[in-house]
Parts: structure tokens; C-alpha cells; sequence
């Protein structure tokens, strides 16, 4: 068996690595594309060594662009190359261009693909991540699943049966298997903060391009780093949304992208987290932490049925949900998030190969 795995963006870099480390063990033939879509090495780079599996073997540095150019590339970039590897399987990861590019393609080719983490919906259609799913789901052959949730959204959608599996949550085994490094880096005593944080993460164009709600949401923080540190590792867009409004962000922390370890370190020592990250919202639920989601609806509404996760859509209810924000006593981990999501898969593909 040969895979070929395509990432191109920060949220897929946790979802491949224990799929890779898997079919490392099982002494599966593996080659990693990386489209490029995020080139900054902090963005990209360090999750590759924070996570332990090696570069990528090719990568085709389509570099930021318009959703439609850089989808375009990814497309003619990638074509060579899928007919030049002639992989058993395409893996495709999460929701980005780089996703749906490579899924389309690989279509067109003969190429049987496997998305990880298929039947998330968020029903938003102004979300671009949204169409990448639905497309991608439909030209998947095999669609391998986080939550069962997602498992009955698929069949509502006319996928059949057979091209459904349930595998679990491939970002919590990255979780897990990081938490030990993450402790070990010790970033919240470097920074000097402790279990009474709140860490923030904004990049959604929903939030950073809309100047009135950018605004709102740092009014929000300005008032709650009154009361306690704030640390906000910025997007390199939001940081450019922030300064080409002339944003005051008070006594907020304002901090360049962090490598993945730290992130990990920062999170888990929080209060609280405030975040339109749809991997954020699965890794405070692990954790136990609470998450305050500033979105209208979140395609991983397990988050919020079994876990700690609450959608808030006025910025100005943040101050007092912060305030009011504990830890559960037991906090639930919902089923398949147990370390284990990336030996499923390779099982899954090794059976159907």
C-alpha cells in the first residue's frame, strides 16, 4: 500500500502526523505533499518537528493568494505529481483549499481518495471551509469520521454505508502525544502567567475583516485583560486587520504565531479560551478547559452537546461569560477521542486496499 497525504495549512498538520506515525509502524510506503497555502515557517514549519514526523517530500509553495488563484495552483501543481506517485490512496485533511484541490484532482484521475475528518458541517455557505467539505465529501471514497454525529450527517446526504467509518479524532492523538513536550517547554512560566489566563486565537474572516466586529471583539478583551492576562498569538491577517484599523488592544498581550507545543502549553494552563478555531474547540474539550467559541455556528457541535465549548455571538457577553467561565469537575471526552484515531485508519485503508 502507498499514501500519499496533502496538507497545506496549520490545522492539517495534527491530523496527519499520527496517520503518518501509524503507517510508519505498519511499514506503509508514505509520501507527504505540502501545498505551501501557509508558507511562514511558524505557521507551517515547526509543526513538523514539534509533531515528529519528518519534512514533507514535496512541497509545490503556492504561497498565500485569493482563495480561487491559490486553489487554481494547488490544482496545477499538484496533477504532475499525483500522476507521477500513482498512490493507492490520496489522504486529504480537515476543510482547506488545499483539501478540496487535491480531492478534486485526484477525482479526475482515477485516484481513490480518504478524507479525515469527513461530514463536518457547519450549514454556514459563506464559510469557504464549508464548501471544501461538501465537495470533498462528495468525491470521497472513503469517509472516515471523528464523531457519530458526523457519521448520520453523511447518510442524510445520500453517502452510502459502505464508504462511512467512524475513527475518531486524529487532533486529540496529536494532544496527547504532545502534552508531555508541551509541559516540558515550560512557555506559560516564560511568559509569566498562570491558571488564571484567558489565551485568544481570531483569524475567520467573520471576525478580523469586518472593522466594526474586529473592533467589538477588542473592546471585549481590552475590558477582561483589566482583570487578568490576556495572551492573543496573532494570525499574521489578524495582525494586519488590527494595525490597518488602528485597533487598541489595551493591556492585551499581542504575541507572534508559537509553535505548536507552546500553543499546547498555553491552552492547557488557561482559565479560558476565546478562539473561532475549530481544532481549539476540540482540544479545550480534552482538556477540560472552557472554551467561549465567537462564532454564529461551529461544525463541531459535539463540543458543545458533550464538551466544554459555548457559541457566543455578541463579543460584548465575553467580559461576563469569562468571569463566570470554571473548569468541570470531570470533564467528558466524547467516544473515539482516546489516542488512538490514526491506528484506525491505517487499518481502515490497509483492509480496503
Amino acid at each position: 500500500m502507498k499514501l500519499l497525504h496533502v496538507v497545506g495549512a496549520r490545522p492539517n498538520f495534527p491530523k496527519l502526523a499520527p496517520v503518518f506515525r501509524a503507517a510508519k509502524v505498519a511499514g506503509v510506503e508514505q509520501v507527504v505533499v505540502h501545498t505551501g497555502q501557509h508558507y511562514d515557517d511558524a505557521l507551517s514549519g515547526n509543526f513538523f518537528r514539534d509533531l515528529e514526523i519528518p519534512p514533507p517530500d514535496i512541497n509545490l509553495s503556492v504561497g498565500s493568494e485569493a482563495h480561487a488563484v491559490q486553489t487554481a495552483r494547488i490544482m496545477e501543481r499538484i496533477a504532475p505529481v499525483l500522476e507521477e506517485q500513482q498512490p493507492d490512496w490520496l489522504l486529504v485533511y480537515g476543510d482547506v483549499n488545499s483539501t478540496m484541490a487535491a480531492a478534486l484532482v485526484a477525482s479526475k484521475l482515477g485516484i481513490r481518495i480518504a478524507h479525515v475528518e469527513a461530514g463536518l458541517r457547519s450549514f454556514d455557505r459563506t464559510m469557504p471551509e464549508e464548501i471544501n467539505r461538501l465537495v470533498t465529501d462528495r468525491l470521497a471514497d472513503l469517509l472516515l469520521t471523528p464523531s457519530r454525529d458526523a457519521d448520520e450527517q453523511l447518510r442524510r446526504e445520500g453517502e452510502p454505508d459502505e464508504e462511512i467509518v467512524f475513527v475518531g479524532n486524529v487532533m486529540i492523538d496529536s494532544l496527547f502525544h504532545a502534552l508531555g513536550a508541551a509541559k516540558a517547554s515550560r512557555y506559560r512560566e516564560r511568559l509569566g502567567v498562570n491558571g488564571d489566563s484567558v489565551v485568544v486565537t481570531l483569524h475567520r474572516p467573520s471576525n478580523v475583516d469586518a472593522p466594526e466586529r474586529l473592533a467589538s471583539l477588542a473592546s471585549a478583551l481590552r475590558d477582561i485583560a483589566e482583570a487578568r492576562p490576556v495572551i492573543f498569538p496573532a494570525h499574521p491577517r489578524t495582525r494586519q486587520r488590527l494595525a490597518a484599523a488602528a485597533i487598541d488592544l489595551g493591556r492585551v498581550r499581542l504575541l507572534d504565531p508559537i509553535a505548536y507545543t507552546e500553543m499546547l502549553d498555553l491552552v492547557s494552563g488557561a482559565a479560558v479560551v476565546v478562539t473561532d478555531s475549530g481544532g481549539l474547540q476540540e482540544e479545550t474539550t480534552a482538556l477540560g478547559v472552557p472554551c467561549l467559541t465567537v462564532r454564529d455556528n461551529t461544525e463541531r457541535p459535539i463540543t458543545v452537546t458533550e464538551g466544554t465549548n459555548q457559541l457566543v455571538r455578541d463579543p460584548a457577553m465575553l467580559p461576563s461569560l469569562v468571569r463566570d467561565a470554571r473548569r468541570p469537575a470531570q470533564p467528558r471526552r466524547p467516544e473515539g477521542w482516546d489516542g488512538h484515531a490514526g491506528l484506525r485508519i491505517v487499518e481502515t485503508l490497509a483492509a480496503r486496499s
